[in-house]
């Protein structure tokens, strides 16, 4: 069973068991993310922040991402699951922080591949600075955010005050598996995407 999004808000770590078969889409995403590193930050004037609203869907144009969005708890461990792994092609946002456009780092996890093969956040390290991620929400807007940069971080050194901490502008964080991978322990590390609001677009009636 993959749990290759699930992570601790408490600790920073974060857990990945899985045993997909490569595909060869698979292979080449994980060839890819091997080389690491991150981009320097695009520079867009920020959004002010939104009121709450809940997310419905993401888009991520450079890298053909379409999705729904369901929300996740944190479990008694004080974990955050994954969606379910019978809909790979579905990512999970973290309800119990702000919601994407709210002031803060909304946080939104998908997973990278499964026993069966690619999900949904399968390139999500093949995301560049100034890339859009769109989200629509429940409010009829349609929020975008400019990828700042894209960092790989060793799960066994997971900044947790740099990936959750808090930031008055709106931001979104978006949490993949990455790095080498091993048939016991998973994957090694984390890919995580930065990016902040920079435009809304209200959906015409």
């Amino acid at each position: 069973m993959t749990l290759c999004a699930t992570l601790s808000l408490v600790t920073g770590a974060v857990w990945a068991f899985s045993d997909p078969s490569d595909t060869p889409e698979v292979a080449a995403a994980r060839a890819n993310d091997a080389a690491g590193g991150g981009a320097p930050p695009a520079r867009q004037v920020p959004h002010p922040p939104l009121s709450r609203s809940l997310p419905v869907k993401i888009a991520i144009p450079a890298i053909f991402i379409e999705a729904p969005v369901t929300g996740l708890d944190l479990d008694q461990r004080g974990r955050l699951g994954a969606p379910p792994m019978s809909t790979p092609k579905v990512v999970g946002w973290f309800r119990g922080g702000p919601s994407p456009g709210e002031a803060g780092a909304s946080l939104i996890v998908g997973h990278r591949d499964t026993k069966t093969g690619p999900a949904i956040f399968l390139n999500l390290n093949a995301l560049h600075p100034g890339d859009l991620v769109k989200v629509t929400r429940a409010d009829g807007t349609t929020a975008a955010f400019t990828v700042d940069t894209v960092k790989r971080f060793a799960k066994d050194k997971f900044p947790d005050d740099k990936v959750y901490g808090a930031t008055r502008r709106p931001e979104l964080r978006l949490m993949t598996c990455g790095g080498n991978f091993d048939k016991k322990q998973g994957y090694a590390a984390n890919v995580v995407v930065f990016a902040h609001l920079v435009s809304v677009k209200k959906q015409k009636s």
